[in-house]
């Protein structure tokens, strides 16, 4: 074997006489081995570097391994010239000494020699290489960007999907208050109307009893009582309705896009004051919460999480339900949950369930884009989600976040 290969190969014992060396080094040196046979590797190659050699081979039994060099001018074992290839003669070489030990242990030592050329030549491909390298990795660069692109254009589909099932759910709350507020105001001006009547008629009554009479007639002791309910409720629906506009300020929590402090429990009730409309006719809600700390985090992107945890939960029930909701704290992390009672996730399908588009609801009843959305703000806030489903019985999802978020150098 080491008479073909295309490498050089001398074998030295410890005084560093040669012992043998293969076709290579013959053709390349045009000295016969026979001639260079127990003989010091100086009398047939003046150009080695004793020192060098004394000094590696020192090393190599020192260390039982071999030192790994590269010819760099510097220093070098030995030259021997090649000129087989494109008929140009070079030196240069990488060369590399090993030990190993022969019959009674006797130490000797192989030192190999490499073209020149052939590191030039691999070099070259190593250059080849590289640049189809740096190549590469512009185009899944730009690959990454067009995905990151389509991810948030499809993030922003579902946010805005889910504006617009909370506009019809608000404009839904906001018009019952509305409408009887509006009946309210259209009675209170007849009323009102009535009692400017009997106030002008002071000026012109003769005495008290036309003014009696005509109280009586106006139904006026009924329209004292009723003004009053009137007002009431009014003013009970321009709060509600005051409720539902705060309630959905403080779930967009526009102007923020940066983490800050926040609480989830309050988090949690302003969307349930929001989502009310789709949950009424399909669960009763139970609040289980525990001690949380104020966790930083965007707010906005939380309540959008929790939205789309309680919808889905009111969707998966089928009938009339429970939806519970869990939160807690365990060291340096806090958790929210929603459980619902629903009909469950099939074992094959919790694999796909933040999936884009995925879906296990009816079509035309979900986009698909709910969970993906979710998990892609989990994961910005360094979190985790977890979900445990059972056929016929229900999901539970719980989030897990960092009390505070790791700086950019914990984060990688």
């Amino acid at each position: 074997m080491a008479e073909h290969i295309s490498l050089g190969l001398i074998v030295l014992d410890q005084n560093k006489c040669v012992q043998y060396w293969n076709d290579f080094i013959s053709r390349c040196s045009d000295k016969s081995m026979e001639q260079a046979l127990g003989r010091p590797v100086t009398d047939t190659f003046p150009e080695a570097d004793t020192k060098c050699l004394h000094r590696l081979i020192e090393q190599t039994l020192g260390q039982g391994r071999h030192p790994n060099v590269t010819r760099d001018g510097s220093q070098r074992a030995i030259q021997v010239p090649f000129n087989l290839f494109n008929d140009q003669e070079t030196q240069e070489q990488n060369w590399l000494l090993f030990p190993f030990f022969g019959a009674e242990n006797t130490p000797y030592f192989a030192l190999m020699l490499l073209n020149g050329a052939d590191r030039v030549e691999a070099d070259k491909q190593y250059e080849i290489g590289s640049c189809s390298l740096a190549a590469r990795e512009i185009e899944q660069r730009k690959l990454a960007e067009k995905l990151e692109q389509a991810n948030s254009q499809l993030l922003q589909s579902e946010k805005l999907a889910g504006i617009g099932q909370l506009a019809a759910g608000v404009a839904h709350e906001i018009n019952n208050p509305i409408g009887y507020v509006s009946s309210n105001l259209k009675a209170l001006a007849g009323y009102v109307k009535d009692m400017l009547l009997i106030i002008d008629a002071i000026d012109e009554a003769k005495n008290t009893a036309e003014l009696k009479q005509l109280k009586q007639g106006l139904e006026y002791e009924y329209i004292r009582s009723d003004v009053e309910s009137l007002i009431a409720e009014s003013e009970d629906g321009l709060g509600r309705v005051i409720k539902i506009i705060t309630a959905l300020k403080d779930f967009s929590h526009i102007e923020e896009e940066e983490f800050r402090l926040a609480d989830i429990h309050h988090g949690f009730d302003t969307t349930l004051n929001l989502v009310k409309s789709e949950l009424k006719y399909k669960a009763e809600v139970i609040k289980e919460y525990g001690q949380l700390p104020q966790i930083e985090c965007i707010a906005s992107q939380l309540n959008q999480i929790i939205m789309n945890l309680l919808v889905n939960a009111a969707h998966a029930i089928e009938d009339f339900g429970c939806i519970t909701l869990r939160t807690g704290c365990e060291n340096e992390w806090a958790w929210f949950e929603v459980e619902d009672t629903g009909k469950g996730i099939a074992p094959e399908a919790l694999n796909r369930i933040y999936e884009p588009f995925f879906t296990t609801k009816p079509v035309g009843k979900g986009t698909g884009l709910g969970l993906a959305l979710s998990f892609s703000i989990v994961q910005k806030h360094h979190g985790r989600i977890e979900v445990f489903s059972e056929v016929g019985n229900g999901t539970r999802f719980r989030v897990w976040l960092p009390v505070r978020q790791p700086d950019a150098l914990d984060a990688s």
